[in-house]
């Protein structure tokens, strides 16, 4: 319950009461109050709604309670709370839309509005965050708190944004939406390997905002890609809850009308002709979705969608997604130099725990690139690094078990 409905919970309260802080306790004290109810009384007939009518009443009295103390600030969410929702609606109509658009004003820094949305919309912890961004979870505590104050100082109000402010908004909109979606894909903690519903809450966002604006090309690229990617998702796990690689992955279960859908996206944006970096990795899912089996996947196609997509976003993440082409086309030798090459200029090996060296991919790609060279003692480290930085029970078991083969070797 919490995974599905903290999020618009959050959303229909800032709403209410103008008040981010304000909605995100209450909330939270709702969700405290149906903890200790429900395993006695059982959930009542419509939870979300108790949910939400419990969280609202307990912000009123909280309210009212430092309003009695003369804080203005209460006062002011009071007054906005009675006077009821702004009539003007504008063009997003969906509340948890409404609140990623709110946070990601131009006056927070890019990082914060998605840190902030990601905390407030996908019900993420510090931790998974801070994952997600590569840095350490202090950091990331301290940038939730400064974005927070930022929208209380400055006085950012909860407004539905015009026309004209969407364009502007989007890039940091769509960053929320596709982390939200990779949590989802991909769980940071926990036993399971996929939240599905993240992963059907950032499709359900982006098809909204496809709705919404879909003259902007980024926008279909986004949703492409995860419609390409979720279209894996009955694959990725055994019944027993053991990862499968996308290599070893039944493609005849994976799901033709999502792949459909996403190919038609791609071959619409490639007519528009202006690359950005959701289209091009959506391209690259669909040269993954065209192999009917992984031998005939087209390597140097995806190799060539990688080297466009790092002269337009050049980061770490997307050289080491490279380099796993580059094993394929010319060899695991070639494509280890490239990730020796990123770990030694992010400062791998500092025991940081931060940048690539904190980003378990590193290490597992390096692995799997020494076992195919032949140098098992090395990967069986590299493995090892792997598994210690993965929070995720899945995760942890498969990388295990390929440090396990290493020794029947």
């Amino acid at each position: 319950m919490f995974r599905q409905e903290y999020g618009r919970a959050v959303a229909v309260l800032v709403r209410a009461f103008g008040d981010i802080d304000v909605a995100e306790e209450a909330v939270q004290d709702a969700f405290a109050t149906a903890v200790e109810r429900w395993p006695t009384s059982g959930p009542p007939p419509g939870p979300a709604g108790w949910i939400i009518t419990t969280a609202r009443n307990r912000a009123v009295d909280r309210l009212r309670r430092e309003a009695s103390r003369e804080d203005r600030h209460a006062q002011a969410a009071l007054l906005y709370a009675r006077d009821g929702q702004p009539g003007e609606e504008g063009p997003v109509r969906d509340d948890r839309l409404r609140l990623i658009f709110t946070c990601c004003h131009p006056a927070l820094a890019p990082a914060a509005r998605v840190a902030l949305t990601l905390r407030l919309l996908g019900g993420l912890s510090t931790a998974e965050i801070a994952r997600a961004f590569l840095v350490t979870e202090p950091a990331m505590a301290q940038r939730l708190v400064r974005a927070k104050g930022k929208i209380r100082d400055a006085g950012i109000p909860y407004r539905v944004p015009a026309d004209a402010d969407l364009p502007d908004r989007v890039r940091a909109v769509l960053a929320v939406v596709y982390l939200i979606f990779n949590e989802g894909y991909a769980a940071g903690s926990g036993d399971e390997l996929v939240r599905e519903d993240l992963c059907a809450e950032a499709v359900r966002l982006g098809r909204l905002l496809a709705e919404l604006m879909p003259d902007e090309p980024e926008v279909m690229g986004l949703l492409a890609l995860m419609l390409l990617t979720r279209s894996r998702r009955d694959t990725r796990i055994t019944a027993d809850g053991r990862l499968v690689p996308l290599a070893d992955q039944d493609r005849g279960r994976w799901d033709r009308g999502l792949i459909d859908e996403g190919q038609a996206i791609v071959r619409q944006c490639l007519r528009r002709n202006r690359p950005g970096p959701y289209q091009i990795q959506a391209a690259i899912n669909a040269v993954h979705s065209d192999a009917p089996e992984a031998a005939a996947t087209d390597w140097r196609q995806i190799l060539q969608l990688y080297d466009q997509l790092y002269a337009i976003a050049p980061n770490p993440v997307v050289a080491l997604n490279r380099a796993v082409a580059v094993a394929e086309v010319e060899g695991p030798e070639a494509a280890l130099a490239l990730v020796d090459e990123l770990g030694s200029s992010s400062g791998s090996g500092s025991g940081s725990g931060s940048g690539i060296d904190g980003y378990y991919v590193f290490h597992a790609v390096r692995a799997d690139l020494l076992r195919r060279l032949g140098r098992p003692a090395e990967a069986a480290r590299a493995y090892g690094k792997a598994v210690a930085r993965t929070d995720n029970a899945a995760e942890r078991d498969f990388l295990r078990r390929r440090r396990e083969d290493l020794g029947g070797r």
